[in-house]
């Protein structure tokens, strides 16, 4: 008797966007009631670089309408 295999679906890496104001600016569109003002958005394209994953990119704008005024704000 022959024994059934199971396939098992490989797991997929989330695909990886551009951290891009314009990105930033849906993802807060869609998560939040208030829009970013352009300090919070330099904040969460400074922490994540140029690319990061869309659930990355969503904690982030979450997390920035936490944070201080004065962790988010470049000292000139």
């Amino acid at each position: 008797m022959k024994k059934a295999t199971i396939k098992v679906p490989a797991a997929r890496k989330a695909p990886k966007i551009s951290v891009s104001e314009l990105n930033v600016k849906k993802a807060a569109a869609r998560l939040l009631t208030v829009k970013l003002v352009s300090t919070e958005i330099s904040y969460v394209q400074r922490t994540l670089g140029n690319t990061a994953t869309q659930d990355e990119i969503d904690a982030h704008v979450i997390a920035v309408r936490k944070m201080p005024w004065a962790e988010i704000a470049l000292a000139d």
